[in-house]
């Protein structure tokens, strides 16, 4: 079983002509130097990798950031949003729980929308935990950028689907 290939770190230089680079790591010495990563062919889109599955991971780890976030709020609601037992405190409770449990569902087609409601509800709560309401116009712009670079990735994969 191989490991997927990292980033050139200071350790690995990058491979390349005139680079100096040595060969892959775990190769046969004498091994000539390889000028990328092994798959290199496979990252390029239609060649069994799915271009998508970057994009998700990262609406995926937001949505996890958003949690932990949403979960430090509970301090701010105990002293100051009239406790833990109130309406504040459960809405930042549901919503955290609901955070976690769709950062597991990104990969489903109703994943995205279920985020951005979720993001709807976070900015809706300001009345009610106005910490609530700015931590979800924050996210939000997260989000709205998030949007930006799939739309970007949908132009992009139809440009290169187009020229070939």
């Amino acid at each position: 079983m191989s490991t997927p290939p990292s980033e050139p770190t200071a350790r690995e230089p990058a491979a390349g002509p005139g680079s100096g680079a040595t060969a892959e790591p775990g190769a046969a010495p004498g091994a000539p130097a390889s000028a990328g990563p092994p798959d290199a062919a496979a990252a390029t889109p239609g060649r069994g990798r799915d271009p998508w599955k970057g994009l998700r991971g990262i609406m995926a780890a937001t949505l996890i950031l958003e949690f932990i976030t949403v979960l430090l709020a509970l301090p701010v609601v105990a002293r100051l949003g009239g406790g833990l037992s109130g309406p504040g405190g459960w809405a930042v409770g549901v919503l955290a729980t609901l955070m976690l449990l769709a950062a597991f569902v990104q990969r489903r087609p109703w994943g995205l929308p279920v985020a951005l409601g979720l993001q709807v509800a976070m900015i809706a709560c300001w009345p009610l935990v106005p910490a609530l309401g700015a931590l979800g116009v924050i996210f939000g712009l997260v989000w709205l950028y998030l949007l930006h670079l799939r739309r970007n990735l949908r132009r992009h994969l139809a440009s290169s689907a187009g020229s070939s």
